[in-house]
């Protein structure tokens, strides 16, 4: 980089100053009345862009956007020729959602990025910034597609879900986003694998144990994989809540009932054998054109899914799972009808990196924790598309996917400073 390319920080601006105005402008573009929505490939996540964007230049640094509309950001001396560190997280969230999820990666990169410039320090490998599109799988089901395109993982299938409330399938936002759904789906990479010398993804803690600990920051070895079906419909048949007695019932919401209980009692015991697994029903209930207090449910929508930093668990629970969906069949006189099982694979991190990262915090006197995460995130789909792929968690309170997330400016700033140590020493 020569010395014209260097980019001074103008006083008394500072990082953490950088940091508060862009996570404001953030939820002022993005706030839908509660909390934040940032949509895939849609009004809000394209907000988001654009702030992302905005801050990345009026900073000195090159912005480009690849085929799957993933937002690429570079250090004014970098050519593109070479294999690069990227430091990267996502743009968007789920419905009412919180200001740091996804959100906290982007700007880490992109303060890691601003400060290499200003001071005009030259890591061994170029360091670029990726805001990727589509995480989360709130609208269409499927998670990481911004990340799942590059790799050509996007299945096909995916690409017919539809989005909640209106219909429209991924392919048809896809589509209107200027994306290859012919090349998606025939998967076709949208990525070099060679152009990425290691990935690193800042994120806040989505759980509760950091806090409990007292950990401002971690560094991730493992992330949960997860099988889930959209929506599994039960189907018994409605009756006047007063005349059918209980033998002759096909109580669709009994049934179910029964099978999560089933579920849960499993669940338990696994847990006891030392299993890594949560099971979830997060999305349930009645048609309501149809239900009402005096009637007995003909029909019931659910949704089911398991995760597990084990693939043989994940497997081994969902056979026990449609084995529960069989017997409960069976007992309440029901079928079970599924859409399109879909699989996230579990991941590790790399082992070299993630030591890197721990010596790396015992250097700058922060935690030398590790921790596995719960969720799923575009670093998995790296690591297993053969990128060394690392993650720093940063703590957070009152959970996540929530207006009420908190991350303290504090512990992120400890974030920034260990992903910036790690990116002027190279992966």
């Amino acid at each position: 980089m020569s010395d014209a390319a260097v980019v001074r920080l103008p006083e008394p601006l500072r990082l953490r100053d950088i940091a508060r105005d862009l996570f404001d402008t953030l939820r002022e573009a993005t706030f839908d009345g509660v909390g934040i929505t940032r949509e895939c490939y849609d009004a809000g996540e394209n907000a988001a862009m654009a702030v992302f964007r905005e801050a990345a230049e009026r900073h000195g640094l090159k912005v480009k956007i690849d085929a799957a509309q993933n937002m690429i950001v570079s250090l004014p001396g970098d050519d593109g020729t070479k294999p690069a560190l990227l430091l990267a997280s996502h743009a968007d969230s789920v419905p009412q959602g919180g200001n740091f999820d996804g959100g906290a990666g982007v700007v880490a990169a992109l303060l890691t990025l601003i400060r290499i410039a200003a001071e005009g320090t030259r890591p061994p490998v170029p360091v670029r910034a990726m805001v990727l599109r589509g995480e989360e799988s709130a609208f269409y089901g499927r998670a990481n597609v911004g990340s799942r395109l590059l790799f050509g993982t996007l299945d096909p299938k995916d690409m017919e879900a539809k989005r909640r409330g209106t219909g429209r399938t991924l392919r048809e936002t896809l589509d209107a986003a200027g994306i290859d759904t012919a090349a998606a789906a025939a998967g076709r990479r949208m990525i070099d694998a060679a152009t990425v010398k290691a990935y690193v993804e800042l994120h806040i803690e989505q759980g509760p144990v950091m806090l409990a600990r007292k950990f401002p920051t971690a560094v991730v070895t493992g992330i949960r994989g997860n099988l889930r079906h959209r929506s599994i419909m039960c189907r018994g048949e409605a009756g006047h809540s007063g005349t059918v007695p209980r033998w002759l019932r096909r109580d669709a919401v009994f049934a179910v009932a029964d099978l999560i209980m089933r579920l849960d009692e499993h669940w338990m015991r696994l847990l006891e054998r030392g299993l890594d697994l949560v099971v979830t029903a997060g999305v349930i209930g009645t048609d309501p054109n149809e239900h009402a207090i005096s009637r007995i449910p003909g029909e019931v929508a659910f949704s089911f899914e398991v995760r597990s930093q084990s693939f043989e668990t994940l497997e081994a629970f969902y056979e026990l799972f449609r084995s529960e969906c069989r017997a409960v069949s069976d007992l309440r006189h029901v079928k079970f009808e599924f859409d399109d099982r879909v699989y996230a694979e579990p991941a590790r991190m790399d082992e070299a990196l993630v030591r890197k990262l721990v010596a790396a915090s015992d250097k700058l006197g922060l935690p030398t924790e590790t921790l596995a995460s719960g969720a799923g995130h575009d670093a998995a789909v790296f690591a297993n598309a053969g990128i060394p792929s690392a993650m720093i968690f940063v703590r957070n309170a009152n959970g996540s996917h929530n207006p009420a997330e908190a991350m303290d400016l504090d512990d992120f700033m400890q974030g920034v400073e260990l992903m910036h140590a790690f990116a002027v020493e190279g992966p």
